[in-house]
């Protein structure tokens, strides 16, 4: 019989890794992240690539932003690789592989290269990647590639990334040359902008919340400190 891991397995196996307390607001972050690895991970389907390390790597990074205590995060990054039976060392040496790379190609060469209508003679790995992806038809879409995708382009040209027309057109051409799905590529890719800008949002909210709570501890202080009347020199 063969037992396929379930959530319960891999949420089991990460609170062992990692045991420090999470914060809150973060909590989610990480367990949705945990979920959908865990799924990809039981897909008989779901291939590995680097450009889904890239898009797991830049998630992690972006939405874990501002997380205290900061020694805490290669811990739950390693947690969460490891769950999912996982090399965390992998992620990260492909992740930034890639980021050097996609910063060292114009963006033209980069799409054409994404859409594989140009071979560029400089990582064989990758190249390999995309051409197993464009010529298999069960690939395995996922949203952590398809952010991946979008962080080759954004390393690369985060004017392009901006601008609308320039980033659909770029889109189109990537997602035909791979024979994925354009509209469940731009849907999943608005999703990710959309959730960046709450969790930006939510950390400034925090921040004030932390501020705030700060300054009324300090007042407070100040108040008991000032309440506090010397004896005066008959009693």
């Amino acid at each position: 019989m063969n037992n396929v891991r379930t959530v319960s397995d891999t949420k089991r196996t990460f609170y062992t890794l990692h045991t420090r307390p999470i914060n809150t607001i973060y909590r989610r972050v990480v367990e949705e992240l945990m979920v959908e690895m865990h799924l990809l991970s039981v897909n008989v389907d779901f291939s590995y690539s680097p450009i889904y390390a890239l898009g797991v790597v830049t998630t992690f990074d972006r939405f874990m932003q501002g997380y205290l205590p900061e020694r805490d995060l290669e811990s739950l990054f390693n947690a969460l690789c490891q769950a999912v039976e996982q090399e965390p060392q992998r992620y990260r040496q492909d992740a930034e592989r890639l980021q050097v790379l996609a910063e060292s190609l114009p963006i033209n060469d980069l799409i054409a290269w994404l859409s594989q209508t140009t071979h560029l003679d400089r990582d064989a790995d990758l190249q390999g990647h995309l051409q197993a992806i464009a010529n298999n038809p069960n690939f395995k879409y996922n949203r952590l590639f398809a952010i991946g995708l979008f962080s080759l382009l954004e390393l690369s040209s985060p004017e392009v990334v901006k601008d609308e027309k320039q980033r659909t057109e770029a889109l189109k051409a990537i997602a035909s040359g791979l024979h994925l799905s354009e509209d469940k590529l731009n849907k999943d890719l608005e999703l990710y902008r959309s959730n960046l800008d709450k969790m930006a949002q939510a950390l400034v909210v925090m921040t004030d919340m932390l501020s705030a709570d700060r300054k009324k501890r300090e007042q407070r202080k100040q108040q008991s400190t000032t309440s506090v009347v010397p004896p005066t020199a008959n009693e």
